[in-house]
């Protein structure tokens, strides 16, 4: 990613003044949201280190497989409980969308977050949704507008 591009998190803000120091190890997230949008965008830049160093060790798995990560095109903050600077312990509610061999995948998670030693860490999440595995899936048209958010259509940008 360049300097310029947006953060994938969708704050709005430059990637190099949002996310990327944060998975970079030159800052630390200051609310439990910050850690959220910089968890997504470790996913989406698939940074395996900064997603195992910031999940707690009690529910950290011992690795994660690259190949089993989607690629990542969206994500919508809808709720935030506590997870403050001052606080000790957060959740928070987001939306994100995946793309997986040309279908959109949606997940709507809870998760939780706690701060020890002055930083945040994830915990778990509840998945938000009523049918297994708990996502929604739609294939794309290789004419509708690309789920990435480009304006352009699926098969002009993201498509096979």
């Amino acid at each position: 990613m360049t300097n310029n591009e947006p953060c994938p998190c969708n704050s709005g803000s430059p990637h190099s003044s949002c996310c990327e120091p944060l998975i970079s190890g030159k800052g630390m997230a200051i609310t439990a949201e910050a850690l959220m949008r910089s968890r997504y965008t470790a996913y989406v830049v698939k940074n395996v280190d900064y997603l195992l160093k910031t999940w707690h060790p009690s529910t950290r798995p011992s690795n994660l497989d690259l190949g089993t990560i989607p690629e990542w095109y969206g994500l919508h903050i809808v709720n935030t409980e506590a997870g403050d600077e001052s606080d000790s312990y957060g959740t928070v509610e987001f939306k994100a969308t995946s793309l997986l061999q040309g279908k959109i995948l949606r997940l709507h998670e809870k998760s939780r977050f706690v701060k020890e030693h002055g930083q945040w860490l994830y915990v778990d999440g509840d998945i938000k949704g009523d049918r297994a595995p708990n996502t929604r899936v739609k294939k794309v048209g290789r004419n509708e507008p690309c789920p990435c958010g480009s304006g352009k259509k699926f098969k002009k940008c993201c498509g096979p």
